[in-house]
């Protein structure tokens, strides 16, 4: 017998993200200032290196696979990375201020984060079920820990223990899944899955019930409806900050894992997931849209949006072709910019002992802060899919890839419960532009706060003017 020499430079971004986190940690223990600038400025510089990294060794060959096979370097796995860093460092940039006039900005913050950066990263780039697994639940258990960060909210720690049953039963149920197909094909590598099945003539009931579990895994994870239930809880009970991290890099990596299981390893019973993608799409266009349109709570106005978001993400994968992944993988690095947006307006809105999470406390924004309220309009705008924002591409390009495979009245569908959801998307800029300010209170935060949401809302806004370069990118990763 023979010990193959595994690849360590395939995983050298995962190994520098490993090592700094550990950094991190001992140095926000010594740390004795309150303001955690070290440790801040480390978890920024450690994202920035994993970035250079990436991008040094990314090359156009053929897939790398190391480690028994368990893990895969390809195109896909380096631009969802490079994406999962831009959106946790601007995550990270917003979070501060926020975190810091609560007396929530401690060392642990930081750590949590790049220990679910991680397990992003693990899971984006996971051959292998045992690995889509271990990447998974050190997200998830990160994730837990963050949404119940504020020890005194009785709210955070409602969303939290919903937050971690919920996630549990989900993971258990993938397990299931996961242990159906190795009991079935013999092995736990996502090709030789892919290849075994193949192989067969017809499909066992066996692989057909792994399927259902497999999806409900993937439902969970990205909040589709019915296992949506613990998106809006979550996402209002979190701090703000923590709501800002959830609803943005970790659907990059859902979108990461759901192309891994389903396309890399069951790629061969499409027909069989691509009903339950159908349903769990319609379901989640619905009634996301529907039920964001009676919430006075902006965090779970959101949320709701967030369910339709994934609808439309699913209606893309479902179609089984290379423009439909690179479409849905183009909405979703999309919908990470818009959340950041979004959630970062919040942010930029609250202020010690006041969270500007209702719908109201945008009322008069136009008055307080012409710019702000501007920019709020353009993600507003993009969230709805109005043109010539990057939002009305994104669900032109799935609609497109839908129509392609002969699903046009499952793009209709979309497109009339896309025209519901533009109420509550135009109540908020109605409310910032026609309605007399509730609080006239200054708008304070730091210039490098501001500075970056300006950013943020204008790269929607240039995207939408120019959004060839991120399609033609996403293109050309999923080939394969």
């Amino acid at each position: 017998m023979t010990f193959e020499h595994p690849n360590f430079a395939a995983a050298l971004p995962e190994i520098f993200i490993l090592i700094m986190a550990c950094v991190v940690l001992l140095v926000g223990v010594y740390q004795r200032s309150n303001s955690q600038l070290t440790t801040y400025l480390l978890t920024q510089a450690t994202l920035f290196g994993a970035l250079i990294l990436t991008v040094a060794l990314h090359t156009n060959a053929l897939p790398a696979l190391t480690f028994g096979n368990m893990f895969v370097k390809d195109s896909m796995g380096d631009v969802l990375k490079i994406f999962i860093y831009l959106t946790a460092f601007v995550a990270f940039l917003y979070s501060r201020h926020y975190l810091y006039e609560r007396g929530l900005l401690r060392g642990e913050y930081f750590v949590l984060g790049l220990f679910a950066v991680l397990g992003m990263m693990v899971m984006v780039s996971a051959n292998s079920l045992l690995t889509v697994y271990l990447g998974l639940e050190l997200l998830s258990l990160c994730l837990y820990a963050m949404v119940a960060f504020n020890r005194e909210s009785a709210t955070s720690s409602e969303a939290a223990m919903k937050y971690f049953v919920l996630g549990a039963l989900a993971s258990g149920l993938l397990l299931y899944g996961m242990s159906l197909f190795y009991g079935a094909t013999g092995t736990l590598i996502l090709t030789d899955i892919k290849d075994s099945i193949s192989a067969t003539a017809e499909h066992s009931t066996v692989l057909r019930m792994g399927v259902v579990f497999i999806v409900i895994g993937i439902a969970f994870k990205l909040g589709s409806v019915p296992f949506h239930m613990w998106v809006p809880d979550v996402y209002h009970g979190s701090p703000t900050a923590v709501t800002l991290f959830i609803g943005t890099a970790p659907k990059i990596a859902a979108f990461g894992m759901t192309m891994r299981l389903l396309v890399d390893g069951l790629g061969t019973l499409h027909v069989e997931w691509q009903s339950l993608l159908i349903i769990l799409a319609m379901l989640s266009i619905a009634i996301g849209n529907v039920i964001a349109i009676a919430q006075t709570n902006i965090k779970r106005m959101l949320a709701y949006s967030t369910i339709s978001h994934m609808g439309f993400l699913l209606l893309g994968v479902l179609t089984g072709t290379e423009n439909g992944y690179s479409s849905a993988m183009f909405y979703t690095l999309v919908y990470a910019v818009m959340g950041l947006g979004g959630f970062g307006m919040i942010i930029l809105l609250s202020r010690a002992g006041f969270e500007a999470d209702n719908l109201d406390d945008f009322k008069g924004l136009n008055d307080r802060s012409p710019w702000f309220a501007f920019s709020m309009l353009i993600l507003m705008f993009s969230m709805a899919g109005v043109p010539p924002t990057v939002g009305f591409f994104a669900k032109l390009s799935v609609l497109q890839a839908a129509v392609e495979v002969h699903l046009v009245w499952l793009a209709v569908y979309a497109v009339i419960f896309s025209v519901v959801g533009a109420f509550y998307y135009l109540r908020v800029v109605k409310l910032m532009y026609f309605d007399k300010p509730v609080d006239t209170a200054p708008i304070t935060c730091g210039p490098d706060m501001k500075l970056a949401l300006s950013v943020n809302s204008m790269a929607v806004l240039l995207l939408g003017m120019f959004p060839g370069v991120l399609m033609a990118l996403c293109s050309t990763s999923l080939m394969r």
